[in-house]
């Protein structure tokens, strides 16, 4: 999306979605905590799949104002397990017919990623990473630092050891897709409701019973926890532990620079958690803190923006001379392995999770949103399975970790 668009996306009424006029109904089938990209696309796939009792509730005054609004947009094939490669082998398709589906543009490019190695550590890990893609049908593959110097001419590759590439990836406008959910949503009779802030979750002899809300109770058998950094709040509330924390991320959007070509790539310093992306005519970028404590502050930290930009333009000197345009802070939603927790809550019935996302959960909210709707109304998921993903694994000992985390 272009800086001027995302710009406008932070305004306060310029979304389309504000306070909904209807009264909050006193009952639903379903009801839906959260207005970002993953309870929008939730609310969406259940009309769709016929289930339009269905109450999406938002905090906020407008939808898609938390972590989806503050994501850098980024769409990709290339992680490190199986079941993340498969969930983007549903998803961004899902993307590239977006606008044929709900008619909503998603300034979708597919600019591709190029996720630097500058470590030994690095490339062994993607090497192993390619070959999964592969073997999935991703066709990904494993650049030499020679092949990769002349892809990205603004780009200092001093130490560079190569880098895995995928033409397939790319960006997308994260505020368009939810806009796109809820519209689709509010047709298919989705009532919607902003302003609305879960207060406490009603239980009764081990399951859910209601959700209230400062604008009334809604009597449900069903509730989906699609609240983001504020996951595990939610599940406070109904009595249960939903291992996720926030970590706050910041980005810097830069004023236009005429150099940058426009198919300049999402280019990843891995080893720095450093990146870069067109964004308008400007350049986007971010750099994770490793330090940085969980919390949910999203205040800006200037300290570490000047750690940041030192790094930012010493990899890509030009932005020395960039002025910037715009920057904001967000949260990422972290679970213990990096990958989403999806699914009925076992010590609740008819609590269900669709968090833990730990940043790449915005190019993800399509399918996991499907998946989680195809649980609610039949039991299990059927387009992918996602039985690994379930809050029990962490019982169990877990799953492996996902590597490929900015």
């Amino acid at each position: 999306m272009g800086s001027d668009a995302r710009q406008r996306s932070q305004m306060p009424g310029v979304l389309l979605f504000g306070k909904e006029r209807m009264l909050l109904p006193k009952s639903a089938d379903v009801v839906v905590i959260g207005g970002g990209v993953m309870g929008a696309s939730t609310a969406y796939h259940l009309a769709l799949l016929g289930c339009r009792d269905v109450v999406l509730l938002e905090k906020e005054p407008f939808y898609g104002q938390g972590a989806t609004g503050r994501c850098a947009g980024g769409i990709r094939y290339q992680f490190s397990t199986e079941i993340n490669i498969r969930l983007s082998q549903v998803s961004l398709p899902m993307l590239a017919r977006f606008e044929e589906e709900l008619g909503q543009a998603i300034d979708l490019k597919w600019s591709g990623y190029l996720m630097l190695a500058a470590t030994p550590e690095n490339e062994a890990e993607f090497r192993r990473n390619i070959a999964l893609q592969n073997s999935l049908g991703v066709p990904s593959r494993w650049l030499s630092a020679e092949e990769v110097t002349p892809m990205i001419p603004l780009i200092n590759c001093h130490g560079i050891i190569g880098a895995s590439w995928h033409a397939g990836d790319g960006l997308a406008d994260p505020n368009s897709v939810v806009q796109g959910y809820v519209s689709g949503a509010r047709r298919l009779g989705v009532s919607l409701f902003t302003d609305a802030p879960v207060t406490a979750i009603h239980t009764h002899g081990g399951r859910v019973v209601g959700v209230e809300t400062p604008l009334g109770t809604i009597s449900t058998a069903n509730v989906v926890n699609a609240a983001g950094p504020w996951a595990a709040r939610v599940g406070e509330m109904a009595g249960l532990d939903i291992p996720v924390v926030p970590v706050r991320r910041q980005i810097v959007v830069t004023a236009p620079i005429p150099q940058v070509p426009p198919d300049f790539p999402f280019v990843i310093d891995f080893a720095q958690s450093l990146y870069f992306h067109r964004e308008g005519e400007g350049i986007l970028t971010g750099k994770s803190n490793p330090d940085e404590p969980p919390g949910l502050n999203q205040a800006w930290d200037r300290d570490w923006e000047m750690v940041h930009l030192e790094a930012a333009v010493d990899r890509m000197p030009l932005l020395e001379e960039a002025g910037i345009l715009t920057r904001w802070a967000g949260l990422y939603e972290v679970s213990p392995d990096a990958h989403p927790i999806l699914g009925r809550v076992p010590q609740l019935d008819g609590f269900h999770c669709i968090n833990g996302f730990s940043g790449h959960g915005f190019m993800h909210g399509p399918v996991c949103g499907l998946l989680v709707a195809e649980e609610v109304l039949g039991g299990a998921a059927r387009t992918v399975d996602i039985r690994g993903l379930s809050i029990e694994r962490f019982r169990k000992g877990g799953a492996p970790t996902e590597y490929n985390v900015i």
